[in-house]
């Protein structure tokens, strides 16, 4: 073994031994000493070699025994953190929490686990008594008027993951100090019988249908065209919900809109863990879209969506120029969405739309030509949340937006919502057909007007303990020897948001980057190409986000220069990762 390993493996051991000296059930002890004895140390290391953090969304990892995975005793440990915290921060008030959980294996179970520790510790529990969407979570918390709410889900992860994302009063998930004061609570936790597991009964409460239905109310009132729905609402939509939560509401709020021709993939409808009819219930990925593709294509759709185990992000279908459906990417997803939304804007002024640094730069562009001011944050819509509460009373929220497929329309979610995105592109839909255009015709003439972008996006997944390593030695390469031409193309300017600093290579200016520290590098080149680089916070992966772009001056010409614009992307990916 190496030095790092051998320090590694020492570390694991420490722990692994710590959790077998405590109090946890023996089917747990017996899984940790068959990973001691193992003659490979490997799956020990990345079970034990640290414990789990809070990141861009929450708790996350892979479900099994150890100090790095999901299981009852971190999930507690977490919950048992989390209570303290909100007893200092809300003294002499009573505390009340709100729990959802997805479709994920364990996810019930875990949820419960949450529950029964809040309410040990003299905490009221609202728990969803099934299955329900995330948005649904953070808008419960703010109707009930609590201070805090958990959900028990891994997103868009394999099955073999599952989390816990922690959220604050304004319904949006924890932010620094919080965040971080959560997890010293949850350090201080030295045993786990310091975690109250035994449940009070009396104060969980199971959350009625009065919540869903005050959600479903605030959709429609955002929801702009209603005129276009009612004379389209024959418009054919295809939706799967990829065996998770979005099952339970995305078909209701869309006929409650007036949409009356909607086809659900049968076979993706029952929520199950194991995600039997895909590899990865990411919608990111055509793969998981596959079967809602080719039903559309069956059926002769006009639209296809699909959501991931929680129903935070959305992946959109449509038709192109030859009537052959193809797959919408974040990017041009969301802006197409705020196209439509600040074209029907009544009026601008104090009005603000809201996006991540990683996000397309077209959606900047466009705003500032249509008189609306864009505010970018680090990724992760916690931040984004985190602007509304700072701007609330000042200026007016609209909508916001990631190129991670998360989308949110006003601020009565404080997180990602594909419900309400699913509403909305079925109102676009519905706005394009009845002016006998095409969702991709929008499309189009929005790139002609404000400029054609494309992006691309690489990820490089490193798993383990030696995978977290090699991310580091990544950034720390990139950052210590930035490249001075990409792709035949000259960096011009390096923004480095850990060090929160911006060089400008011309020169030699710098400025101070006005956004909290994060480990994201971009560069950005003299032909206005921008290339972002930053660890996943909640997957073993390094991104590169590629965006690249041009004038359109011929709608004709668009497919030609998505093609020229890809081969700029695949050029830049070649030289980046070699």
């Amino acid at each position: 073994m190496t030095t790092t390993t051998t320090h590694l493996h020492d570390i694991s051991k420490s722990r692994a031994n710590e959790w077998l000296n405590g109090a946890i059930d023996e089917d747990s002890k017996k899984q940790i000493k068959a990973l001691l004895s193992r003659e490979d140390p490997k799956q020990l290391i990345d079970s034990f070699y640290q414990t789990l953090e809070f990141g861009t969304g929450g708790l996350r990892g892979l479900m099994g025994v150890g100090s790095n995975c999901i299981n009852k005793y971190t999930i507690g440990a977490a919950t048992q953190g989390l209570a303290n915290y909100l007893k200092k921060s809300f003294a002499g008030q009573t505390i009340q929490v709100a729990i959802a959980h997805d479709s994920r294996n364990n996810s019930r179970q875990l949820a419960e686990v949450t529950a029964h520790v809040f309410s040990a510790n003299g905490i009221i529990v609202h728990l969803f008594p099934e299955l329900r969407p995330t948005p649904l979570l953070s808008f419960a918390i703010r109707y009930l008027k609590c201070q805090s709410g958990v959900v028990i889900t891994a997103s868009h992860n394999p099955k073999e993951y599952n989390g816990y994302k922690a959220y604050w009063n304004d319904g949006a998930q924890l932010v620094p100090p919080h965040d971080k004061n959560v997890i010293k609570e949850v350090n201080a936790i030295t045993s786990f019988d310091q975690v109250k597991f035994t449940p009070d009964s009396t104060k969980i409460k199971a959350i009625g249908p009065e919540v869903e239905e005050a959600y479903y109310s605030m959709v429609q009132e955002l929801i702009p065209r209603k005129e276009s729905i009612k004379r389209q609402s024959k418009t054919s939509i295809v939706y799967t919900s990829l065996h998770g939560a979005g099952i339970t509401m995305v078909p209701e709020c869309l006929k409650r809109l007036g949409f009356e021709n909607i086809t659900v993939v049968e076979e993706q409808k029952i929520p199950d863990g194991n995600f039997p009819t895909i590899d990865s219930p990411n919608p990111e990925e055509r793969s998981a879209m596959d079967m809602a593709l080719k039903k559309a294509t069956l059926i002769n759709a006009d639209l296809v969506m699909a959501t991931d185990p929680d129903t935070d992000r959305v992946g959109i279908g449509i038709r192109n120029a030859h009537n052959e459906f193809f797959l919408l990417n974040g990017n041009q997803a969301l802006s197409l969405m705020m196209w439509f939304i600040l074209k029907n804007l009544k009026e601008t002024g104090d009005r603000y739309i809201a996006k991540t640094i990683v996000t397309s730069d077209f959606i900047d562009r466009m705003a500032e030509q249509m008189g609306v001011e864009c505010i970018n944050t680090l990724t992760g819509f916690k931040y984004i949340a985190e602007l509304i509460r700072d701007n609330e009373g000042k200026k007016k929220f609209i909508a916001a937006g990631e190129e991670s497929y998360g989308y949110m329309v006003g601020d009565f979610v404080r997180d990602k919502d594909a419900v309400s995105a699913c509403a909305f592109f079925a109102a676009m839909g519905a706005a394009a057909k009845d002016e006998g255009h095409s969702l991709y015709a929008w499309m189009v003439d929005m790139y002609r007007e404000f400029g054609l972008y494309k992006e691309g996006l690489v990820n490089l997944v490193r798993t383990g303990a030696a995978g977290a390593q090699q991310i580091k030695y990544m950034m720390e390469r990139f950052r210590s020897n930035p490249p001075h031409v990409i792709a035949g193309q000259k960096v011009i300017r390096v923004l480095d948001y850990q060090t929160s600093i911006e060089r400008n290579l011309l020169n030699g200016h710098e400025r101070t980057i006005q956004l909290p520290k994060s480990d994201v590098l971009q560069f950005q080149t003299w032909e206005g190409a921008k290339i972002s680089v930053r660890p996943s916070g909640t997957e073993p992966k390094i991104k590169f986000y590629i965006s690249v772009n041009l004038r359109l001056s011929n709608p004709k010409n668009f497919e030609l220069a998505m093609e020229h614009l890809d081969e700029k992307i695949k050029a830049i990916e070649k030289d980046l990762i070699r």
